[in-house]
This record gives C-alpha cells, structure tokens and sequence, in this order.
C-alpha cells in the first residue's frame, strides 16, 4: 500500500513593520503614503500655530478690553499704540481713530459721512482681521475629507497588486497574500491617520476662531457707538 505525501509549501517569513511595508510597496502606493504623511505633519504644524495664536489673541483682546474700559481718554490710549503692532481689538481701534482724527484734520467731518466712512473702516479691519484667523483652516478641512478616499484609493491599488501577485505565483497561499493585503491596509491607516486629527481640530478651530470673530465685532459695534456720541456732542455744543 503506498503511501501518498503532498507537498507542503514552505513558509516564507515576510517583514511586516510598517517601514518594510512602505519599502515593499510599489511606487503609486508609496506616493500615496508619502502625500498622506505629509498632509499629516502639515495639520499638525497648523493646529499647533493656530492654538497658539488663538491663546495669544484671547489674551491681547483681554487686556485692550481692560485699558478700554478704565476710562482713560480715547487719545492717549490711541497715542500709546499707534507706533505698536496692530492686530485684534488695537488693530480696530486704531484703524477707526486714524480715520476720526485724519476727518476732523482736514475740517472734512459732517456727522452722515464720517460715521459711514468710520463703519466701512472698522468693516474692513474686522474683515482683515478674521482672514488672518481663518488663514489654513481649509488645509484642515481639506485633509480631513480628502484623506480617507486618497488612503483607499492606496487601498485598491494595493490589493490588485495583491491578486496580481496571486496570479503570478499560481497560488493562494497567506504568505503570497499578506504582504501586499498589509501594505494596502497601511495606506487606508495613513488616510484615517491624518483625517481623524484633522476634521477634530477644524471643528475646535473654526469654533474658536468665529468666537474671537464674534469679539471683534462687538467692539466695533462699540467703538462705532462712542465716537457717534462723540460726534453728536460737538456738533450740540
């Protein structure tokens, strides 16, 4: 009676680290990890900046709040800023006293039009002022939406390396598959990996950033208010 052997297919030990598999993949697969990292550092410098920038924003609005509400003379508090930097409320502030004191040097101030001309100055300073908050928050939002399809699009590329590899080797056997399988899979993990922190951060940022919108143009909204006042008072003396 004879007895039948089959023949056992070696098995091939594969690396399987996440460096080996960015090696192992083909060039479409590599560019579509090497676009996903990057997008992912890049939201990550941006969600780091704009943190900051927001805190440091919040603390300037806070502090001009303070001096603004003290009491002290709408001069002098204009004097001591306008050789500064600008930006936040002091950006408005001094955008809308440049625009009352050059009106009154030029005796060109009747009530109607420097009123309208001081609301289109501090519309615009809050206009400018909230691009430069909003400024690469579409990066986020890009990432976050795009970056899943473009890591399933390695995905699919990566898995038809795979039935190709099959097809090539006339077998289906795991050692024959798994590579390819586990590179593709890699790039659907890069795509949520940079998705995931990025859509979380747009939707914190944004929120932030429309609150500090918010503040500015309630101080316009205030800033505009008192020197109407103002100009009603000179022009009943």
């Amino acid at each position: 009676m004879e007895t039948v052997i089959e023949a056992v297919e070696p098995i091939v030990a594969h690396d399987m680290s996440m460096f080996a598999l960015f090696m192992q993949a083909d060039w479409v697969v590599k560019s579509v990890m090497l676009g996903l990292l990057f997008a992912s550092v890049a939201c990550w410098a941006i969600i780091f900046s704009k943190s900051a920038a927001y805190a440091r924003a919040r603390r300037e609005m806070k502090a001009f709040d303070k001096v603004f509400a003290s009491g002290e003379p709408l001069g002098a508090i204009y004097a001591r800023i306008k050789d500064k930097p600008r930006q936040g409320l002091g950006a408005l502030f001094a955008a809308a006293m440049e625009e009352w004191n050059g009106s009154h040097a030029e005796n060109a101030a009747n009530p109607a039009g420097l009123q309208a001309r001081l609301r289109i100055v501090l519309d615009t300073t809050v206009a400018e002022e909230s691009e430069k908050l909003d400024r690469s928050l579409s990066l986020l939002a890009t990432v976050g939406s795009a970056a899943p399809f473009v890591g399933l699009f390695g995905t699919v590329w990566g898995i038809m390396n795979a039935f190709t590899s099959i097809a090539a080797a006339k077998s289906t056997s795991l050692a024959v598959v798994a590579p390819g399988i586990a590179e593709a899979l890699f790039a659907t993990a890069l795509g949520l990996l940079a998705a995931i922190p990025a859509v979380i951060a747009y939707n914190k940022l944004s929120g932030d950033s429309g609150r500090i919108i918010g503040r500015l143009e309630a101080f316009a909204d205030r800033v505009s208010v008192l020197l109407s006042r103002q100009l009603d008072a000179r022009g009943n003396a």
